[in-house]
């Protein structure tokens, strides 16, 4: 009896000095402190290209600096940076079997400045006939990074108009992709297009803990800083979008966690801790983050998207999406046995959330990357609105979110659990 006494008090002495220590590092004030600023009109909506996103940029690097975070690289510096190219068409022309079409039935994906191709240039075709879903198909083809002629059916005339719209910024690249609306398999063609090549240069800010034992296995904790910038004015609101949950309640997080694991200094595991840039416009930021890592060394990714305002089952409460996708859920819900806090499933599966956000580029290449939030998404009343301001978040119980996922993420980056990977057969 005595040795169970003794064991339960000091199961019970140990458990309130990590709840005296989590609670002395990660607290309301500082999660305060941090998501107002990020949210602030200072920030000028933090629109990707914007004054006002660099000016995030500075802040969070500083974050991280006090965290005693260390650069990625012998640069010294939190910034990632890289370039995306945005083309404009100047001028297209071709012809099938001698027959020449009409440019205005071709759009092509690419970063190259002038484009011949024939069917001597190795270019493999590929056809969308009238039952294909255009839209996802042509996004498996634009990532794939190869060289396609693809042949759309005439009856796709709608959709094949819709994928201008999917034209925007890309990363450099010597491949493209060449969509044409016709209903000819061409033995010979031509195809000739110049266009306008204009650089834009973006930064995420990333640091890093080095692993104690396992310096090449990596956690990531991670939420995007960019969001909407300015629009107009309306008779109720200012023309900010501020973007308070969306999503610098994610980034604020990733900073509370980095002082938090950076106090603690005894992770195992490496972790990183990324703000990306340009989700708003298309998730270039993690995109090109994702590139920089050999995903078998991933063992987990936590995304962090709007837990600024109390989920659909109240306080102490998240969702992980993809929840059925990999056993990471389970391993958190674990961790946190005994806690008033409980991880849910995905309540809104028909939204596609998990390969929507900024965890999807390495899910899709098995990493078990989901993302935490509590965003009522079929009822968020200020979701990309200029409402979205810091007076309409639950700081506490967004403190109290933070704290649920270093808890439960403890086991992951000492080392003691490895989520399972995700099944990339099952992509859709």
């Amino acid at each position: 009896m005595q040795k169970i006494f003794l064991s339960v008090l000091t199961f019970v002495f140990v458990f309130s000095s990590k709840a005296q220590q989590i609670d002395k590092t990660i607290d309301s004030m500082e999660v305060r402190r941090i998501e107002k600023t990020l949210s602030s009109d200072d920030m000028q909506g933090r629109k990707t290209f914007s004054p006002g996103i660099e000016k995030a940029a500075d802040f969070i690097a500083a974050e991280f600096k006090k965290a005693g975070l260390q650069t990625v690289d012998p640069s010294g510096t939190f910034f990632q940076e890289f370039t995306m190219v945005k083309p404009k068409l100047l001028s297209a022309k071709a012809a099938f079997d001698g027959v020449e079409m009409d440019a205005a039935k071709i759009i092509a994906f690419s970063s190259q400045e002038d484009i011949t191709v024939t069917e001597k240039s190795g270019y493999e075709t590929v056809k969308i006939s009238a039952g294909d879903t255009l839209v996802r198909k042509a996004f498996r083809l634009i990532s794939a990074n190869r060289n396609y002629l693809v042949l759309v059916d005439t009856s796709q005339v709608t959709n094949f108009s819709r994928l201008s719209r999917f034209k925007g910024p890309s990363f450099r690249s010597d491949k493209s992709v060449i969509f044409v609306l016709t209903d000819k398999s061409p033995a010979s063609y031509s195809i000739e297009l110049r266009q306008e090549i204009t650089e834009q240069h973006l930064r995420n800010v990333v640091g890093i803990l080095p692993g104690k034992s396992r310096k090449d296995e990596y956690v990531i904790f991670s939420g995007h800083y960019d969001h909407l910038g300015i629009g107009r004015a309306n008779e109720n609101q200012d023309s900010i979008f501020n973007g308070a949950n969306d999503d610098a309640a994610g980034t604020t997080a990733v900073i509370m966690l980095a002082k938090y694991f950076s106090a603690l200094h005894n992770n195992e595991r490496t972790i990183v801790f990324a703000a990306f840039t340009a989700e708003e416009i298309g998730g270039y930021g993690s995109g090109y983050f994702s590139r920089q890592f050999d995903p078998s060394k991933v063992m987990a990714m936590f995304n962090i998207e709007m837990i600024g305002t109390e989920s659909k089952w109240g306080v102490n409460s998240a969702y992980l999406t993809g929840y059925e996708k990999s056993d990471m859920g389970r391993i958190l819900e674990k961790n946190l046995e005994g806690s008033q806090f409980r991880f849910y499933p995905d309540p809104y599966t028909e939204q596609q959330l998990f390969y929507r956000s900024d965890n999807a580029t390495l899910a899709r290449l098995g990493v078990p990357a989901h993302t935490i939030s509590t965003s009522k998404m079929d009822s968020e009343k200020y979701y990309h609105t200029q409402e979205d301001e810091f007076e309409t978040l639950d700081i506490k119980n967004m403190t109290e979110i933070i704290k649920a996922i270093a808890i439960s993420s403890r086991t992951i980056v000492a080392g003691k659990d490895t989520p399972s990977r995700v099944d990339t057969t099952q992509l859709r």
